[in-house]
């Protein structure tokens, strides 16, 4: 479980777009670039061994932060960003692919964002799951990180996978 005084939310001013299905690999990738401004200081947490949360494929997994924006294009709704740290699935030296990886933003969404969601008394129309190999503040470009995204919506207790 979250616990409400050590994991923060901020909701920020842009509306970034959630990359194509299976991440974004270039670095051309989507987003804002920046945050004009966040109403509530971004909280990045550190990432250590004793924080890692356990997921399908055995990697370790930690959670970087939480944002709520505006849904692009749905003015009155709101996406939840799920922000994971997740070292191995770095090109080159990591070890869990995109395939691997996959179940591991499936099961985040159903067994951490839907009970943050509910603890925190939050709605959202989606909630998008990335996993990056490093710290990237959101929006920024890094063409060395890797990044895998997935958008889910939420129904009830599960999250429903969302084709871009």
């Amino acid at each position: 479980m979250i616990c409400a005084s050590r994991y923060q939310t901020a909701r920020a001013t842009c509306a970034a777009p959630a990359a194509p299905a299976g991440g974004a690999w270039s670095a051309r990738g989507r987003g804002c670039g920046y945050l004009a401004a966040v109403p509530i200081a971004l909280f990045a947490l550190s990432a250590t061994a004793a924080d890692a949360i356990s997921v399908p494929s055995g990697q370790a997994v930690t959670l970087a932060e939480v944002l709520l924006d505006d849904a692009p294009g749905q003015p009155g709704k709101t996406w939840a960003r799920f922000r994971f740290l997740a070292p191995q699935i770095a090109r080159g030296t990591g070890s869990v692919t995109y395939e691997a990886a996959a179940p591991d933003m499936d099961h985040l969404c159903d067994t951490l964002a839907l009970p943050y969601l509910a603890e925190h008394g939050l709605e959202a129309a989606r909630v998008v799951i990335s996993l990056s190999d490093r710290a990237v503040p959101f929006g920024a470009q890094d063409p060395e990180a890797t990044q895998f995204f997935e958008a889910y919506r939420p129904e009830g207790a599960a999250c429903t996978w969302e084709a871009f």
